[in-house]
């Protein structure tokens, strides 16, 4: 009879078995016919229970952790029992928030293309109904299965899904790999403890979700401290157990302990959302890893033995001749599994069909590590090591880690001496900056494409245009504009996409670029072009490994940060903040990087640090120095950096003793360089200044009629004074346009050079000063009258403002040039000070004339000295400085004007007599309160601020100042000298004698050596050592 009863057992399990498997077969085809699509990862979220323990949790951080999760596991199936409450009630939450903002209006089902994720209702005893309108939509698939209990069928279903496989590279290839499936514990109850149990009997990887409460806290603080499981039961479940309960209840948890190699624990209040695409990618790898050291489960799933092609293998096994394989990685064992020959051709043809596949990505992983989602990335290179075909097939798992942002696999792989394929160039620029579908010109666009089209629409087509990937089945091609007629546009045109990023880099720093063919098989070159990708794609942790990579890391790093802080002001112009803040804190980042590496070489090495910041190079087409750059793009740190300073120094005494006193006795022993410092020539220059000054000074006091004039002491300072202007004047026009200047100057084109020659406030003084001696010339010489008071009114006034420029003698004085910037900076103040008064001293003004003088005609009569719009302003404006005319305001005031009509209307300069009207009055003392109380306080409060803000970075911005004055004075000289040697200037260019030559030996192994030393200077601030 026993023996009986035991058969009939074992039949009727055999049974049981037969009929889940056939049931999780059935809903799996079920699925699949819906979304159409095999999964590439599978999350099955269990823990609807019924709460006696009122605990909130952070439901939130679980939703936002399982989508962001999905979204990096590629097709993403989420299982759920689909109750009204509870886990499955936040996870729909969820799925609904992620339909909502990925796909905004649009409509889009659970099977189409672009939604990657897929909600899928497995079981539960009160299931969600849904409406009409959602089951028009379609977004959530609620499978159908057999009669047998719920929970029993999803542990079922869950096997039944791990057994299956799928294309880790490609939905088209035959590579197969099992499907990675994650349970999920949320909450959850003593049957969900169960059911974690069960899985991991199966072999299947769990994820606990610590700070949900219930089952998943009390597994969490089981796996750290088995000893207090009956307190953190009684608390977390608040039910009352009996001794089975409770007996069930260990020995779960003793079996989950012994399994804990395939639980990972996601805490819910201390991390971040983004850390569980990790915990689960390493929890699956770890349970294949380890799979064979498990033991086997009593039960085991039946594979599939419905074949759908390019989908579910057959499971054949065959094995290869393969002598170099080494036979230990799971991709390698996988591939075996599916009847591949791993042949370098093969794995070659294999990454082909991998890159041509579309797949969504996370551009931006806050936290990656080797087993984070996706999992091709990690099974592709154990493919790649262990066969030992990086080098060949690298560049296309490289490309996909670019694009994926995914920045360990890319510094993996150029260790390992991985290089980029520029071929891919078009294709990367594409796919990671162009805008697809973007409608130029017709609608507000804002992203980086749209940006770089206001800068140069051409370059910027060109760079982001539409790229196709064409494989030998694809029937859809699309013509580059390079491309000839008749010909399928393919990946040979990266020298013209590459030109047109550096073309475009120039655009925005306003450069003349240099047209220098792009090699092949330059490998700086790659790098180089890499990094400007970076740089567009705003990819911070890319940029900052292909800096690494690169040569020249100082004026590199400068130039990254001017394009940063360029494309950052472009955004912001379009009301686009978010981007133009994170383009800023980028261009930050590498300017600190460059401050960094100045820091620690002019510690270790002070000589070769200085003379780093001399060096010429050229970064895409931009020829400079850094010391150049960053005072030709106003980077105000990097200009007052010690390193820059003493570059300075070393400049303004031309290599001389840095003192005053030694310097004054070079005179004798090194007169050359003496006469030849900056130094020399800003001293000499200024007391021809002076003397200049006190010439003209004199002509303008005694001189400009024609009675004095016949002194022929007269006549020389005259002279003397537009010989000086002359020569002063070309000078200006040289520093204005760089034609004759030396050192590193950058390739600028003119209207750049303009642009930031008219920013400096003192050569805007200075052009004041020449176009009002000009016109002073011009009056005096060609409009000639007996007293010359125009004459003299515009000398005196040219001499004003030449006493003004003589002031800029002190800005390279450490005391007072602080306080010359504050009095530019207050200037500015005072100017945005004056827009404002100007409207209010108008509108006060025209109130008073129009009742103190009522119907006034001849407002613009007679002479321009005597219209009425000077009367208009006349007593507001003084009215700011506390003269309030209150006499003239009141009527009271009858004396040397009339009454009569005819007669003030006749002559205007005949004063109308005002009349008496006591809302002037009023309006007066309501127009003083407001100026004199609020406008003049605001503008004292401006001063103040500004005084403040100047006093703060008083030093720095006195040095960046101070370079102004040096550079200049390189190549000045002093006027009216200069136009003695005007002519040798210009025949006698200083770029063929004054620079140095780069043919010699000493120099060119100097300039190598600080290249080295930049990029171990780069290495060490980076931590990368």
């Amino acid at each position: 009879m026993s023996k009986n009863t035991s058969t009939a057992s074992k039949s009727q399990n055999t049974q049981n078995i037969s009929d889940a498997t056939t049931d999780a077969e059935k809903t799996w085809d079920d699925i699949l016919d819906v979304v159409k699509s095999t999964p590439t990862m599978v999350f099955s979220v269990i823990g609807d229970s019924d709460s006696f323990v009122p605990r909130p949790w952070p439901k939130t951080v679980f939703q936002t952790a399982l989508i962001e999760a999905a979204k990096s596991g590629g097709e993403t199936w989420i299982l759920y029992r689909g109750n009204k409450q509870g886990v499955s009630k936040v996870v729909t939450d969820a799925y609904k928030h992620y339909g909502n903002m990925e796909f905004k209006t649009e409509h889009k089902d659970i099977g189409h293309q672009d939604r990657h994720i897929k909600l899928v209702s497995i079981v539960g005893k009160e299931t969600i109904q849904l409406s009409a309108e959602e089951r028009k939509k379609a977004y959530i698939h609620k499978a159908i299965h057999g009669k047998g209990d719920g929970s029993k069928f999803l542990i079922s279903f869950e096997s039944f899904v791990s057994e299956q496989e799928v294309s880790f590279f490609s939905q088209k290839m035959e590579s197969k790999m099992p499907i990675p499936i994650a349970i999920i514990l949320c909450e959850g109850d003593i049957d969900d403890i169960a059911h974690v149990n069960e899985a991991l009997q199966r072999k299947l990887p769990v994820i606990v979700m610590k700070g949900s409460g219930k089952a998943a806290d009390l597994v969490s603080a089981y796996l750290e401290n088995p000893n207090d499981l009956r307190k953190k039961a009684s608390v977390l479940f608040g039910i009352r157990f009996d001794g089975e309960q409770y007996t069930e209840l260990i020995q779960h948890m003793q079996s989950i302990k012994e399994k804990s190699d395939l639980v990972g624990v996601f805490d819910l209040h201390n991390n971040d959302p983004l850390m569980l695409s990790n915990v689960v990618g390493e929890a699956v790898v770890s349970c294949w890893s380890i799979e064979k050291l498990l033991p086997d489960p009593e039960v085991k799933p039946v594979k599939n033995k419905k074949e759908k092609p390019g989908t579910v293998s057959t499971g054949k096994e065959k094995t290869t001749d393969n002598q170099t394989i080494k036979d230990i990685s799971l991709a390698w064992n996988f591939l075996r599994k599916n009847s591949i020959s791993p042949t370098e051709q093969t794995i070659y043809e294999l990454l082909e069909g991998f890159k041509k596949d579309i797949r969504p990505y996370v551009l931006n992983p806050k936290f990656s590590a080797p087993t984070s989602l996706p999992l091709y990335f990690f099974f592709g290179y154990q493919l790649f090591q262990e066969s030992e075909s990086l080098e060949r097939c690298g560049p296309i798992l490289l490309l996909e880690a670019l694009k994926a942002n995914r920045c360990d696999y890319v510094r993996v792989l150029l260790d390992q001496g991985v290089s980029f394929d520029m071929n891919y160039l078009p294709e990367l620029y594409a796919q990671t900056v162009s805008c697809e579908g973007c409608e130029f010109k017709k609608h507000d666009c804002l992203h980086m494409q749209w940006i770089l089209k206001q800068i140069n629409e051409k370059h910027a087509e060109r760079l982001c245009h539409v790229y196709i990937c064409v494989n030998d089945n694809s029937n859809a091609t699309e013509k580059h504009p390079d491309c000839k007629d008749g010909h399928k546009m393919t990946i040979n045109f990266y020298k013209s996409v590459a030109q047109a990023a550096r073309l475009l880099c120039c655009e925005i720093l306003r450069y003349q670029g240099k047209n220098d063919d792009i090699e092949d098989d330059d490998t700086d070159e790659r790098i180089s072009d890499l990094l400007l990708w970076t740089i567009f794609a705003n990819r911070k942790k890319l940029a900052e490994i292909f800096w690494l990579k690169s040569k020249n890391h100082l004026l590199t790093g400068l130039i990254c940060a001017a394009i940063l802080q360029k494309l950052s002001k472009k955004a912001d112009n379009v009301k686009e903040q978010i981007l133009s803040n994170e383009l800023e804190n980028h261009s930050k980042l590498f300017e600190q990087r460059c401050i960094s590496i100045m820091d620690i070489m002019f510690e270790e090495d002070t000589r070769n640090a200085i003379d780093l910041m001399d060096d010429e190079a050229t970064i895409w087409g931009i020829h400079s120095s850094p010391l150049t750059f960053a005072y030709e793009n106003f980077m105000y740190d990097v200009v007052a950096h010690t390193c820059s300073q003493k570059n300075m120094n070393k400049q303004w005494y031309n290599t001389l003793a840095p003192d005053l006193k030694p310097f004054m006795m070079s005179a004798i022993s090194k007169p050359k360089l003496f006469f030849t410092a900056p130094l020399t020539k800003y001293v000499f220059n200024y007391m021809m200044f002076f003397t200049m000054l006190v010439m003209y000074s004199a002509f303008v006091l005694t001189s400009i009629s024609t009675k004095y004039y016949v002194l022929d002491i007269a006549r020389v300072f005259e002279y003397y004074v537009y010989f000086w202007g002359a020569g002063d004047f070309i000078e200006e026009l040289i520093s204005c346009f760089g034609c004759l200047e030396t050192r590193g100057r950058s390739h600028r084109n003119w209207w750049s050079r303009m642009k930031r020659y008219l920013y400096d406030f003192w050569n805007l003084v200075d052009l004041l000063s020449y176009a009002l001696l000009i016109a002073a010339l011009f009056v005096r010489h060609f409009y000639i009258d007996e007293t010359f008071t125009i004459a003299r009114r515009m000398f005196a006034l040219s001499l004003l403002v030449m006493y003004l420029r003589f002031l800029e003698v002190f800005l390279i004085h450490r005391k007072m040039g602080p306080t010359l910037i504050m009095i530019k900076e207050m200037l500015k103040d005072l100017l945005g000070f004056l827009i404002l008064a100007v409207f209010v001293v108008l509108g006060v003004g025209i109130y008073y004339h129009a009742n103190i003088w009522p119907d006034h005609q001849t407002i613009w009569n007679g002479d321009w000295t005597n219209w009425r719009i000077w009367t208009i302003i006349y007593y507001p404006y003084w009215q700011l400085y506390a003269e309030l005319n209150l006499e003239s305001l009141d009527g009271s005031d009858q004396s040397d004007c009339t009454n009569i009509t005819s007669i003030w209307e006749a002559d205007p300069s005949i004063n109308r007599c005002p009349q008496e009207d006591w809302t002037v009055q009023a309006v007066a003392a309501i127009y003083l309160l407001f100026s004199n109380l609020l406008l003049v306080n605001l503008v004292i409060a401006m001063f103040s601020y500004t005084f403040e803000r100047v006093q703060e970075n008083s030093e720095k911005l006195w040095r960046f100042e101070r370079y102004t004055v040096i550079n200049d004075y390189d190549w000045r000289i002093p006027s009216p000298i200069n136009l003695i040697f005007l002519p040798y200037r210009f025949i006698v260019r200083p770029g063929i004698c004054c620079l140095k030559d780069d043919n010699d030996s000493r120099y060119h192994l100097l300039k190598e050596y600080r290249q080295n030393f930049q990029e171990v200077t780069a290495l060490k601030i980076l931590d990368k050592l």
